[in-house]
């Protein structure tokens, strides 16, 4: 009963008549492309767990990279591993932090102040100190940025390389042509270093459009975090340069390339060349939400560049950011918030690029 029920919902979610245009079934992308043993083939689902072990190889990769390679880049620019003051060890307040709140509202500090017969002011000044303990040093966050910079720089020219020859790089009704009957060994390394977002395109072979959104993507990540690199190692000018050319790269490739280029050609060529089937909504429909998110994503980097303008400089990260434990901190501290915000609940982050006028960073 449960075998025939999993069957069924496997045919009804990999209906053909949904995903692949008409008189193409899936037994048709089985097959292989090229002569006879010559060892090509279409895309598979069982390709996509090949991307787990992709993923445990990467991150072995950053490991080795933020220890050996970013960690002495840092020390050699003078950044320091230490960290905030940390707060004096408290089993009560500690238990409080941990398990009730992390900012005690006033009739809380009230009760722990004569709990601990501690005023008020020590308290806060405790739970300040306390959760800067676990906000990562100038140091983490460069080895980080820097992990980030170079694989998304080394991401983009690897496909830049290999687009270069490919004909619909430069002539994008070629991404139809033939669809779905189309090799794909080229770019799978590319795709499968994206993981997530593309895998129901890549099973349907939506694979030579699917690098150039890729690629187009990768355009501008490096550059902010070049421009993090430069913030962290206190270049402020390099920081402003790297960041204003980030969002102008940002701008001309998500407001102008991608609709004239790839909806251009997933709307209308695509149309022309194979015509619509209900996959081809779907997919379109996410293409265009994305350029919904793209043309606020450019807003958000305007204004905060517009601000950064307007103050002389661009802000330093919130997370290096020490919450303040004197008087006269506490009156400056709203003038350090950031533009690298990290907020730990996501809450500000929009892409991994800008949220309310602050910075944020890639999961």
């Amino acid at each position: 009963m449960a075998a025939a029920a999993a069957a069924a919902l496997r045919a009804w979610f990999w209906n053909e008549r949904f995903w692949l245009p008409h008189n193409v079934t899936w037994a048709d992308l089985a097959g292989e492309p090229g002569p006879p043993g010559s060892g090509l083939q279409y895309p598979r689902a069982g390709h996509v767990l090949s991307a787990f072990p992709l993923a445990l190889g990467i991150f072995a990769v950053r490991l080795l990279f933020e220890r050996f390679i970013a960690k002495p880049c840092a020390i050699n620019l003078g950044i320091q591993d230490s960290g905030p003051h940390r707060a004096q060890p408290n089993a009560i307040l500690e238990k409080v932090f941990t398990s009730i709140t992390k900012s005690p509202d006033g009739k809380r500090l009230e009760g722990l102040s004569k709990q601990l017969d501690w005023d008020v002011r020590k308290i806060q000044r405790w739970f300040r100190h306390r959760r800067n303990q676990d906000k990562p040093t100038t140091l983490t966050k460069f080895c980080e940025s820097m992990w980030r910079f170079t694989f998304y720089l080394s991401i983009f020219f690897y496909g830049i390389r290999f687009l270069w020859t490919a004909p619909w790089f430069w002539d994008t009704r070629q991404c139809w042509y033939n669809y779905p009957f189309q090799d794909f060994l080229i770019m799978f390394v590319h795709h499968l270093a994206t993981i997530g977002l593309i895998t129901f395109s890549y099973m349907n072979n939506m694979v030579r459009v699917g690098t150039l959104v890729l690629c187009l993507h990768d355009a501008s990540d490096f550059l902010l975090e070049a421009a993090k690199l430069a913030n962290y190692a206190k270049y402020q000018r390099l920081c402003d340069a790297f960041f204003m050319l980030f969002g102008v790269v940002f701008i001309v490739t998500r407001l102008g390339i991608y609709p004239f280029w790839i909806l251009n050609t997933t709307l209308f060529e695509s149309w022309e060349l194979i015509g619509p089937y209900p996959s081809w909504w779907l997919f379109n429909g996410l293409l265009i939400t994305l350029q919904i998110l793209h043309i606020v994503w450019s807003y958000l980097i305007i204004r905060t560049a517009y601000k950064a303008l307007m103050r002389g400089k661009v802000s330093k990260d919130d997370r290096s950011d020490v919450e303040s434990s004197s008087e006269e901190e506490d009156v400056t501290s709203n003038s350090t918030k950031g533009v690298f915000s990290t907020s730990s609940n996501g809450s500000n982050r929009i892409n991994g690029h800008v949220a309310s006028g602050q910075w944020t960073e890639e999961e």
